[in-house]
């Protein structure tokens, strides 16, 4: 039945095995089965499982079935489910639909599968519904459309046309972000009779307002979800996430509440992590401590998955003390905890923690991972550490023997790049076993800027031109980067270029909560209600500023204007509006957290320093790249971002 077993490493000698009757194999099987799934090291045994009952039994489709189904449980025997199969007389429809399945986890093997499946006398649901997936699962949605269009239209296949296979020809739409397909999947289904194709089914519904969200269409998504006659847990969160996910905070919290609020259903650790992923992305600190709290008496807390998520939400929000309180109350920290907390320091501008942090780490016994050492590295390169982060970016590869990965060079070429090391960051590229990505070159281009180094400047945006042509980030740092050693013309270039693309430049917006509400401001923003209180205290902390030896650093305005106007041009940016703004409406002595969807210029970093010296308060800013704490005139950066 099926070929001898071969040898492999790390077995002497094959294991074998006495089977006489065929209770003895079923026996065998099902022992053998899950561990196999697991442990690849366990194939010999599946081998010699499988040559004993060829020399003891006599040929049955169904013992053979059985064994086809260990062999093909894992990649490293597949070779040996082939040969089974062929040996098979009479393969019937679970044996055929035994291998699609498993030839179908593989993109290398799905065009065996369907070459398998095109030579199948018979078909049932499983056998459509297990091509179609492996077509939508590795990237080939329209052809997983186009064979459930097949299925359809073939004649006797009436039964085929279920749950498994309506929610995978979804699937396929889905990452298609082919609208109009899924709708004509969801009249499909609704011509058919919904409870002729699953009914009550959680799956299809949760398919159905899956392949909406994808394709952009996020309230029809809710349409369907409200229509669903049962919700679980799963289908409210993964609505909710619907919602954050395409930049609807707002809505995403309120169906967070109504889901507490609804009798039967209770959130999980999947649900509180996205929601505190949200409050993160959105900034809402207060709604994250809620949440914590709804956590905490619901003992799912006690989830290293949700204390994990918990521990980003603060450090995110650039708290922490209360990043940290969560890690150490961690009964058994994970790699995924361990993570989080040293890149937290790493954002936050604590370098040093960040390094101490990954030294316990390492003592802790648990083994880095390539996301581990991006923390790392990049915490060497914000502190400007440039030997500590090449021995550790050796090391990777040396002493751990994981391979380099696009983000690893991306943080050794920023760590170089922004220490001025121009001619050791082309070197590092010239040699990388990887192709630069659009992160290198924007470390690269960032550097640049740091260091006016106009040659490199225009290689990197080249570069990134090719990456991402519409970026607007690209063409704006090049601009600031001609624009800090007087190149007026070329900055004017670069608009002219943007003009005729239709790239626009992203607002610059800053935002703060207080009293549990969001205040938005924009450059020179006056529809505040108190915008006369905040440019009153604007102006006078610019008259104390001046004071103390202040002088506007007017090169990080682009415009060729005079020097007064470019003054006035920055002393109004929307960091400064929601800094006083802060001043104002906290109390005295209490620290003010500002969030920044650009990069914070240098001028008002240099500003927001003096600010915190003379109102003595603690002001935090977290920008596009980073944050930055203020506090008695100095930040945590270093001046070094």
């Amino acid at each position: 039945m099926a070929s001898r077993p071969r040898a492999v490493s790390g077995f002497t000698k094959p294991p074998t095995f006495s089977i006489t009757t065929a209770s003895q194999l079923h026996d065998a099987i099902d022992r053998l089965l899950p561990r196999l799934r697991g442990d690849p090291s366990l194939a010999p045994a599946a081998r010699a499982l499988a040559a004993a009952a060829a020399t003891s039994l006599p040929p049955s489709t169904v013992l053979s079935n059985r064994l086809l189904h260990l062999l093909s449980s894992h990649p490293a025997i597949l070779p040996d489910a082939l040969a089974l199969f062929s040996s098979i007389a009479a393969p019937d429809i679970c044996s055929h639909n035994t291998l699609i399945s498993a030839l179908s986890r593989s993109p290398r093997h799905l065009p065996s599968a369907r070459e398998l499946f095109d030579r199948m006398p018979h078909r049932d649901h499983f056998s459509w519904s297990a091509l179609v997936s492996g077509y939508a699962r590795h990237g080939q949605p329209e052809a997983a459309l186009a064979l459930y269009r097949r299925m359809q239209e073939e004649p006797g296949n009436a039964g085929a046309d279920n749950e498994f296979t309506a929610s995978s020809a979804l699937a396929a739409a889905a990452a298609a972000r082919c609208g109009r397909a899924g709708r004509e999947l969801h009249c499909h289904v609704v011509r058919r009779g919904i409870d002729a194709i699953g009914g009550g089914d959680a799956v299809l519904w949760s398919a159905l307002a899956d392949m909406y969200a994808k394709c952009g269409r996020v309230d029809d998504a809710r349409r369907v979800f409200d229509r669903m006659p049962v919700r679980d847990a799963v289908s409210w969160t993964a609505m909710v996430e619907r919602y954050f996910d395409g930049g609807r905070g707002g809505e995403g919290f309120r169906l967070f509440l109504h889901m507490l609020r609804s009798r039967g259903v209770r959130p999980n650790e999947f649900t509180y992590a996205g929601v505190l992923r949200a409050c993160a992305e959105f900034a809402v600190e207060s709604f994250g401590r809620q949440v914590h709290g709804r956590m905490a008496k619901s003992g799912t807390g006690d989830s290293c998955f949700a204390e994990s998520a918990l521990l980003r939400m603060y450090s995110k929000c650039g708290d922490m003390g209360s990043a940290v309180r969560v890690f150490e109350a961690m009964a058994k920290p994970d790699l995924v905890s361990w993570t989080a907390v040293i890149s937290g320091y790493s954002q936050n501008g604590q370098p040093e923690e960040a390094l101490r942090y990954f030294d316990m780490f390492l003592r802790s016994g648990i083994t880095p991972d390539h996301v581990t050492f991006v923390g790392v590295l990049s915490a060497c390169a914000h502190a400007g550490l440039v030997d500590k982060g090449l021995e550790i970016f050796h090391s990777i590869k040396e002493q751990y023997c994981i391979e380099h990965t696009a983000d690893h060079y991306a943080c050794v070429i920023d760590l170089l790049s922004r220490s001025g090391q121009f001619e050791r960051a082309e070197e590092m590229m010239s040699k990388m076993a990887v192709k630069p990505n659009k992160f290198l070159w924007a470390s690269l281009l960032g550097g640049c800027r740091i260091h006016k180094n106009v040659h490199l400047a225009r290689r990197a945006a080249e570069a990134l031109f090719e990456i991402e042509p519409e970026n607007p980030a690209t063409y704006v740092t090049l601009a600031n980067v001609y624009a800090s050693v007087g190149l007026f013309d070329e900055v004017e270039d670069v608009r002219r270029i943007m003009e005729s693309k239709g790239i626009t430049k992203m607002p610059a917006s800053s935002w703060i909560e207080v009293g549990r509400r969001v205040h938005v401001f924009l450059v020179g923003d006056k529809s505040h209600p108190q915008a006369d209180e905040i440019y009153a205290l604007l102006k006078k902390l610019y008259a104390k500023m001046v004071e103390e030896g202040y002088v506007a650093d007017t090169e990080f305005v682009l415009h060729d204007v005079e020097d007064e106007q470019k003054e006035q041009d920055i002393g109004y940016h929307s960091e400064r509006l929601a800094v006083a703004f802060g001043i104002i409406a906290t109390p005295e002595g209490a620290p003010i957290k500002v969030f920044k969807n650009l990069r914070i210029c240098g001028d008002c970093h240099t500003a927001i320093k003096l600010m915190s010296q003379i109102v003595q308060r603690e002001i935090i800013v977290r920008d596009s790249n980073r944050f930055h704490h203020f506090k008695n005139g100095i930040c945590s950066c270093g001046d070094y971002w």
